[in-house]
């Protein structure tokens, strides 16, 4: 990420308007198109979600997510999704976006905003998307930005009051405090037999769990806080408002009518209209904000939150003048209040604090360990407490917090047992803990805690998601329990099916409260598991730890297996949602795989030439490896900048090939057998890839190429093994490699020369004749031992079709007369 607010190089595209106008979507598509990128959102949910589409489309071997308190970073990932705040400062990127970006304006979070609005950029192109009432803001200080105005999808209307009876299916009942929200749930479980809940503070295991239940139609109404006015999609056709006022951390306030247009404009997804009103029991929007909402025209933002960033780190007291210091641009407004800014200016004051910090590095440090969030939202006092003994273990000793220490904070935490309210504490509580051990350097053993904040988040978020179900959609969780027992159950005799383990296997697994693992406990396990919990066989069934879940199944090409479930029926809809998509994410790092982690889809983008956006095509449907008659006219026509991008990526021109480097090597030639097995549906000649030469009758038909061998006369041999030999024969010093391999390979007499010759080659007759010449020049050989290379005498009769099947008893094409 170029951090440069100077910088020119960067085309800088602003898409400005309301909901449902597809602009995360094109920014996503955009950044697709890019070899990498990272896109910061406004909340670690949407994060979540948009972490999912990219790695459906993707694989998670290529993509990130970076989140507070969420870090999931494969060894080489192009692309990172974050929260804005998490966004890496120092990460350069092809393409940046930043989602929401009217959230500037926000008192609290908005200086996070300005900051990426001023400095972030990506190396070619950068994106900000939000509401068209940062048009203005945006023009004064991006003039070179160009501003593109998006139009909504779907028409929204005002439906008027309505009681929570008469609520129309797929409706949302919005709230503004979770006591408020489990009221509305209550009630409407009563009514309706089922709500799912989402709340901003529950964590993305549990709201994922949540919206999975009510968009696979387990249940047709959601209760929610403006957490989903955020980006969160959902299918919803209503919003009812329950309350018009919130209380936004420093006081109760009526909301604006561009937050009400937020929240409102989830409801009619992509090109279905939507509407929304409010519960009868609040008075009718007055016919002025009505007309804001759906003609989508509010006031535009005149002034932007601003925190300086040009942090002096000299003493405390420095840091709180820097951070105190006011902005010079009219356009923006210091930060009132901040929690890390409070926190600094309480420690500041503490005698121990004052003596410990001694430099520049330990004013830095504390004003790191200011920024850890209170999630738990209570009294100052008990946060600053926490803070205080954090840096003073940092401080003191060997600069880790204590094992014991941490333990003692940690320990009462991992109990699932209680309420919802008890549990939602207790997650709140785990989330500072869960940032701590992603701070580098702070503690002894950071993975091992950082597993066992993130089991005891994740035991927490799936009791907390069963007490949900519980109370809100009881009927429905019983019916949903009674299905899963009994497909999952003990197979009767004569029974077969490949879940029979699977139901004893949950039996004895322990879930969040020592029970035997729910449905619900067992797709999370699934969705959060690494490329490597799966097993892949050649066929292409998918087993997760040795059991069977699904396979892969025919794709309109080679390069789009789609997933079938082993059983579908055993699943409710939600689960079977979550499980396909973290499915298809392993399909999608299955293909990446076969083609040696080459970026085919980013190449292919609108922004290359057209010679570029051909060879990425070509080496995507050829799986990483393509001819050189089919890329030389291509190959020819890319300017020189284009041609080192792509052998930097790992393409090589060979003598016979173009092609990934990675692409032939043994693990991608088995992912290329799986898949092209799989679309043809036939099984693959024995021995491929393993056995680096087939006879061509081997292959009854196949098109060898499909499977990375090439046609030699009568035999095939492997395109690496080609190349390799290609690449020996250019070399005026090869022939003692050429030699050697071909020994390796037991290819000899006439089957080798017919090799030899295809490649462009010496035949073995040409280069016996040569040694022979080279011998007569030099001396004769002794009458008593005239012979050749072969053993033979010189004074046989020789005979070519003999002696190709008589050396050494080579491979000669698979009994076929050599040539």
């Amino acid at each position: 990420m170029n951090s440069s607010p100077s910088s020119r190089s960067s085309v800088v595209i602003a898409e400005l308007g309301p909901t449902n106008t597809g602009k995360t979507h094109r920014a996503i598509e955009r950044m697709l198109e890019h070899d990498t990128g990272i896109i910061g959102l406004p909340l670690r949910l949407l994060a979540r979600e948009v972490y999912d589409r990219v790695t459906a489309r993707v694989g998670e071997g290529r993509v990130a997510l970076m989140t507070g308190e969420e870090k999931r970073v494969p060894p080489r990932p192009d692309y990172w999704i974050c929260t804005v705040e998490a966004m890496p400062a120092d990460r350069p990127v092809d393409f940046l976006a930043v989602d929401e970006i009217q959230l500037a304006a926000h008192r609290e979070r908005g200086h996070v905003f300005t900051d990426r609005l001023l400095h972030a950029r990506g190396l070619r192109e950068t994106w900000f998307l939000g509401a068209d009432t940062m048009r203005p803001m945006l023009q004064a200080l991006i003039p070179h930005a160009s501003l593109k105005r998006a139009t909504r999808l779907s028409q929204l209307s005002y439906a008027g009051g309505r009681s929570l009876k008469s609520l129309p299916p797929r409706s949302a009942v919005v709230a503004f405090s979770a006591d408020r929200v489990y009221e509305l749930a209550e009630a409407l479980r009563r009514l309706r037999g089922g709500v799912a809940v989402v709340l901003g503070a529950l964590s993305p295991r549990t709201r994922n769990a949540q919206v999975a239940m009510y968009q696979a139609g387990e249940v047709q109404y959601l209760v929610a806080t403006d957490a989903i006015g955020m980006g969160l999609n959902l299918d919803l056709n209503h919003v009812a408002f329950a309350a018009l006022s919130k209380f936004d951390g420093a006081e109760q306030r009526d909301l604006f009518p561009d937050e009400l247009a937020q929240i409102a404009g989830r409801a009619g997804r992509h090109l279905n209209d939507g509407s929304f009103g409010t519960l009868n029991t609040l008075p009718e929007l007055s016919p002025r904000v009505i007309s804001a909402i759906e003609s989508h025209r509010f006031p535009p933002v005149r002034r932007l939150i601003w925190r300086n960033a040009a942090l002096d780190f000299s003493s405390p007291e420095s840091l709180l003048d820097s951070l105190s210091r006011a902005p010079r641009h009219n356009a923006f407004v210091r930060v009132e209040r901040a929690d890390d800014f409070d926190a600094l200016r309480e420690l500041s004051q503490v005698p121990a604090i004052r003596e410990a910090v001694t430099g520049r590095d330990m004013v830095e440090l504390l004003w790191q360990v200011c920024q850890i969030p209170d999630f738990r939202k209570g009294l100052l006092g008990q946060h600053v407490a926490l803070l205080r003994e954090t840096f003073l273990q940092l401080t003191a000793g060997d600069g880790r917090l204590e094992h014991a220490w941490l333990a003692k904070q940690v320990s009462p935490l991992d109990d699932v047992s209680g309420d919802i309210h008890t549990l939602m504490d207790r997650l709140a509580a785990i989330r500072i803990w869960t940032y701590i051990s992603h701070r580098s350097g702070w503690l002894h053993d950071a993975e091992q805690w950082q597993e066992r904040t993130r089991r005891i988040e994740d035991a927490l978020g799936d009791a907390l998601h069963e007490r949900l179900v519980e109370r809100f959609v009881q009927r429905a969780a019983r019916r949903s329990a009674r299905r899963f027992v009994r497909a999952t159950a003990s197979p009767s005799p004569g029974q077969d099916s490949p879940f029979a383990k699977l139901g004893l296997l949950l039996g004895e697994m322990p879930g969040a409260d020592g029970a035997a693992m729910t449905e619900e406990q067992f797709v999370q396990r699934v969705v959060d598991a690494t490329h490597d919990a799966f097993q892949v066989d050649a066929s292409g069934s998918i087993s997760f730890e040795e059991q069977p879940l699904a396979r892969l199944v025919r794709g309109k090409d080679r390069r789009s297996p789609q997933i079938a479930l082993a059983e579908p029926e055993v699943w409710t809809g939600g689960a079977r949602r979550q499980l396909e998509r973290r499915l298809v994410a392993l399909a999608r790092d299955l293909v990446t795989e076969s083609m040696g982690g080459f970026p085919a889809e980013a190449l292919a983008g609108a922004g290359r030439s057209a010679a570029t956006r051909g060879i990425a095509y070509r080496l995507a449907e050829g799986l990483g490896v393509i001819s050189q008659g089919e890329a030389r006219e291509q190959w020819r026509l890319l300017e020189g900048e284009a041609r080192e991008r792509l052998r930097a990526l790992g393409v090589r021109e060979g003598q016979r090939f173009l092609y990934v480097a990675e692409a032939l090597a043994p693990h991608a030639l088995e992912r290329r057998c799986m898949l092209t097995a799989l679309f043809h549906q036939r099984v693959p000649p024995k021995g491929i890839p393993r056995e680096p030469v087939l006879d061509v009758a081997e292959f009854g038909g196949w098109d060898a190429r499909a499977f990375g061998y090439e046609v030699l006369g009568t035999v095939t041999l492997r395109i690496d093994v080609v190349e390799r030999l290609s690449e020996a024969l250019r070399h005026q010093q090869g022939a003692q490699q050429v030699h050697r391999l071909m020994q390796e390979l037991r290819l000899e007499g006439g089957v080798r020369a017919r090799v030899l010759r295809e490649l462009g080659g010496p035949s073995a007759s040409a280069s016996l004749k040569r040694r022979r010449r080279r011998r007569g020049r030099q001396s004769p050989p002794p009458a008593s031992d005239k012979r050749g290379v072969n053993g033979q005498h010189a004074g046989a009769h020789h005979n070519p079709q003999r002696s190709g099947a008589g050396e050494g008893g080579g491979r000669t094409g698979g009994g076929q007369k050599p040539d």
